[in-house]
């Protein structure tokens, strides 16, 4: 994440950017309001810390023209001031700031404020990369919805059980599940890549067209890098890309499209895996019928530590009633050509 330090200080400034570098941030650095309009023109600075009182143009006048201007995502901007009464904060809010500090500043109380950023700016990114992201899935793919809605409910079950585990209490908490649940439904994106006569067709694949789809992991991999390459600070672009990419690698190496096997398989693809199979087996299509939950639950069994993970098998077992739940909840209605496990 990129922070921008508006400040005509020069101690200000060092202080400033000396502090926001040792947390970890890349820092750009302005004088005043003009350079910083300049430097956010040029850059992809979301958050900016910004004096009140400075030459040219000062604080508020900054948070005007931010607001007046465009950029590429939200600008999420902290006013730092040695002012202080209700007054100045409605002043500051009214021309639009989001956050206040006093000067001089404590460098703990700077991060949790930037922190707080972080997450506005984030939010806003994920929002707007899945609305784009789905409209382009949607373009191709006549399913209801279900499916999705679907998995990403039985990824959340699946991350809640392995998060309440000694073994993945380091690896997976609340950020992860959630990431984990809005990453998911861009699990199949790929497939906007995968001709109609393939994607479309009523009935089951022939070994020629098997390959085609099978190319739909490493063709969501691409779209999904590619909307990281653009929003670099959007962690579950990274999730999502893990989960496109590698949703049909097995724990045994025999999966595709890279072989990858055990723990070299990302942890978020692992625990989709599960949920993505078995909507695939439960829920019927043109071209198969329903299986059974009980007929899925023993396919599941089976797969573990053949095809599946054995720790989110073993969580998908200890944790079926929701399953069943969320099937019966979120059922489709009649009949989809689109969803194939393939």
């Amino acid at each position: 994440m990129k922070v921008l330090i508006v400040e005509d200080d020069g101690i200000s400034r060092e202080l400033l950017r000396s502090a926001l570098e040792e947390m970890g941030y890349d820092v750009l650095a302005a004088r005043n309001g003009r350079e910083a309009l300049a430097t956010l023109r040029d850059s992809r600075c979301r958050v900016v810390v910004s004096d009140w009182a400075m030459p040219e143009m000062n604080g508020l006048e900054l948070c005007r023209a931010i607001r007046a201007g465009e950029f590429r995502g939200y600008v999420y901007i902290i006013l730092l001031t040695a002012k202080g009464g209700t007054g100045h904060v409605v002043e500051g809010l009214t021309a639009g700031a989001d956050d206040f500090m006093s000067k001089p500043f404590e460098p703990e109380e700077l991060h949790l404020r930037i922190r707080a950023g972080e997450r506005i700016v984030s939010l806003e990114t994920r929002d707007l990369a899945i609305f784009a992201l789905a409209r382009l899935a949607e373009s191709r793919d006549p399913e209801t919805g279900g499916h999705l809605e679907r998995v990403r409910r039985y990824s959340r079950v699946l991350g809640e059980a392995l998060a309440a585990s000694a073994k993945y209490a380091g690896h997976i908490d609340e950020a992860f599940i959630r990431l984990l649940y809005e990453a998911s439904p861009l699990h199949d994106i790929g497939k906007v890549a995968i001709p109609d006569h393939v994607l479309l067709k009523p009935g089951r694949l022939d070994d020629h067209e098997f390959e085609i789809m099978k190319t739909h992991t490493a063709q969501g991999a691409r779209t999904l890098e590619s909307a990281l390459k653009e929003y670099p600070e959007a962690e579950f672009l990274r999730m999502a890309r893990d989960i496109a990419a590698y949703h049909h690698e097995r724990w045994d190496g025999r999966g595709y499209p890279d072989r990858l096997a055990g723990e070299d398989i990302p942890l978020a693809a692992r625990i989709f895996s599960v949920a993505d199979v078995y909507d695939a087996l439960v829920v019927r299509r043109v071209y198969k019928g329903a299986f059974t939950h009980d007929v899925a639950r023993s396919i599941i069994a089976k797969g573990r530590a053949s095809q599946f993970d054995p720790d989110v098998a073993d969580a998908f077992l200890a944790h079926e009633a929701a399953f069943v739940e969320i099937k019966e909840r979120f059922e489709d209605e009649g009949l989809h050509i689109a969803h194939r496990a393939g």
